[in-house]
């Protein structure tokens, strides 16, 4: 039976009695409805997943005895980095979670000239909390027990000083696929990019050959940002990672 998968941003240990955070106490209790001695999962980021059961509810807020440790291997043999223009509305949120489930490690959200979002400062950083609370969510439903890191929002004149011999940018007009490439190093970084809705510009797309990063098309047809991005991290992974 799967048991409900819980983050909490605290340092866990064996036979500890462990506060659950307010948020998550709210959802167990109220939502999910969990009573007493019902067991739960908690993970925090190490690398490590918890079983606990719960000893105490509380004005719902709630107490568990945390009673095994175990090391489950769920995380990609990729250390993928998604460098992914920035979306409208719900898209940027949508790719960000289906990448954590398929293995992303690592994301910097880039400012393209085509980008269509606009923020001040302040939004900005509202957006990163944001989605880094996308981040867990999806790690709590996909199991994995590292969090992946998700960088600040990067213009996309610092984000191209970045680049590494195994970048990969999406070009519709490219001529070859991820299956027609050499397998890189698994103990290196896998950069891809990403364009935003209208993709790279011609500059932008110049600019990347003219450094030698490799174009990778993803077949015939023109894909939409959020099913590019799901679309090349899912052939990465069947050519050269575990699925």
């Amino acid at each position: 039976m799967r048991l409900n998968r819980i983050y909490q941003q605290t340092d866990i240990t064996l036979n500890q009695e462990l506060n659950i955070d307010k948020a998550a106490s709210l959802h167990l209790s109220k939502v999910l409805r969990m009573k007493i001695g019902d067991i739960l999962e908690l993970f925090n980021g190490d690398g490590y997943r918890y079983q606990a059961v719960i000893a105490n509810i509380e004005r719902h807020r709630v107490k568990v005895s945390v009673t095994s440790k175990d090391q489950y291997h769920s995380e990609s043999p990729l250390s993928i980095h998604l460098y992914q223009g920035v979306s409208r509305g719900d898209k940027m949120d949508l790719t960000i979670q289906k990448c954590v489930e398929l293995g992303v490690k690592t994301f910097t959200p880039i400012i393209t000239e085509r980008c269509g979002v606009k923020l001040d400062t302040k939004r900005w950083a509202k957006k990163q909390e944001h989605w880094k609370k996308v981040i867990i969510s999806a790690c709590e439903q996909s199991g994995r027990d590292s969090i992946p890191t998700i960088y600040s929002v990067t213009r996309w004149q610092d984000a191209v000083l970045k680049l590494s011999t195994n970048s990969y940018f999406l070009d519709p007009h490219a001529n070859h696929s991820f299956r027609d490439l050499t397998a890189p190093d698994n103990t290196t970084e896998i950069q891809l990019w990403v364009g935003p809705e209208g993709g790279f510009t011609e500059q932008e797309v110049r600019h990347i050959k003219n450094l030698h990063i490799q174009p990778v098309s993803l077949g015939p047809r023109i894909l939409r940002t959020e099913t590019a991005a799901l679309a090349a991290v899912s052939a990465i992974n069947a050519i050269w990672g575990d699925f």
